[in-house]
């Protein structure tokens, strides 16, 4: 790779850190993060487009440029060919749920316009990365429940006589389609793909920021707005993802896959490093020990808990073992995620599992 300036190479960005009430020091200690802030950390958002907490490039020669302008300025050298956007369009995060996170949801494309005055909404999904024996997650409202029953329960914070509570297990991953009410932890760790988006409904009576009361009146209002967001019929449960062989020693894990995005693990022992061709932006987040990444002659050691923004023009990249690393993006379906595993041997009853519409073969939007 030349250094002429407009190239574009693995991208380290800024991280912000959230000191939501939920949160707890495990981003730090158990992931071994580096360069947080002493108090609780609830998530640390990875690679980050949305505005007012978007990255920053803090190295080479687009050090001090925003991710919206390299967007912006290089949008197929980042993205792959043909794709064009307003702004990154994936969103990742490491969670800290030390606590409960409140019930709440994030609206779909649909109700984001047409409710939020927002371009689209929030899709996610979560990979859980640790977990205490017995976590659970809520995830959907319960068959059967009405609108009426749901709103009800709601205003008497009595989520379990509503909602589907849903046993945990670390290496497990949920999509969670946008209008799904949920929550996890105590006790989780998890990373999250989504959406480039930070809208939410919503349905407690205290402020996550800080857990002041929210009044009868605000809550009234929360309540209104999620009532007319969340999908009674989404009920999206976890999958172990889907297994291929990718080297000696070397396993791809397809975690997730939709419109929105695609989550991939890969883990790497010792007989040959790992090797990953791609032709879409990649966000490469570190599961485990300090790893050394070469993409064409660029190289650097990514450490514990770190995040590169890998660009679609980079092409391919070599990941030094032992490994353990997450790969996010968005996927052309057919490309990216259906084209493997059925090579691999997969039926599309399997590829659909890992999340709405991973097995169609209609064509997924490609920008923001």
């Amino acid at each position: 790779m030349s250094a002429h300036p407009t190239d574009l190479y693995p991208l380290r960005l800024t991280v912000t850190a959230k000191p939501l009430v939920f949160g707890g020091h495990a981003i730090a200690r158990r992931l071994g993060k580096t360069g947080l802030p002493d108090w609780s950390v609830a998530e640390t958002w990875e690679c980050s487009d949305v505005t007012g907490a978007g990255g920053v490039v803090t190295s080479g020669h687009l050090a001090g440029r925003s991710l919206r302008q390299v967007v912006t300025d290089h949008p197929e050298a980042l993205m792959g060919a043909g794709w064009s956007g307003r702004f990154f369009p994936v969103l990742t995060k490491f969670i800290d749920a030390a606590g409960a996170l409140p019930v709440h949801l994030h609206a779909d494309d649909e109700a984001a316009r047409r409710l939020e005055g927002q371009c689209n909404g929030k899709t996610e999904a979560w990979h859980i990365l640790e977990a205490a024996p017995g976590a659970t997650a809520l995830c959907g409202v319960q068959e059967g429940v009405t609108a009426d029953r749901l709103r009800a329960a709601l205003e008497a914070q009595d989520f379990d006589a509503v909602l589907r509570r849903l046993p945990v297990r670390a290496g497990e991953t949920l999509y969670v389609p946008g209008g799904t009410l949920h929550s996890f932890g105590p006790d989780t760790l998890v990373y999250e793909i989504e959406q480039t988006s930070d809208i939410q409904q919503h349905a407690m009576r205290w402020n996550m920021e800080d857990g002041s009361p929210v009044g009868d009146e605000e809550f009234d209002s929360h309540l209104d707005l999620l009532m007319r967001q969340v999908h009674l019929e989404t009920r999206p449960d976890f999958g172990p993802g889907l297994r291929v062989a990718a080297g000696d020693g070397v396993e791809r894990v397809f975690l997730c896959a939709g419109a929105y995005f695609a989550l991939e693990r890969w883990r790497a022992g010792t007989a040959e490093p790992l090797r990953h061709a791609f032709a879409t932006a990649q966000i490469l987040s570190n599961a485990g020990a300090p790893v050394r990444v070469r993409a064409g002659a660029w190289s650097d050691v990514l450490g514990r808990a770190e995040t590169l923004l890998l660009p679609a023009a980079c092409g391919e990249v070599e990941i030094t073992g032992p490994a353990d690393v997450l790969f996010g993006y968005l996927p052309d379906l057919d490309r990216d995620v259906r084209r493997p595993l059925r090579e691999a041997g997969y039926p599309p009853r399997l590829i659909s599992s890992l999340g709405p519409g991973a097995d169609a073969r209609t064509a997924n939007p490609r920008a923001p």
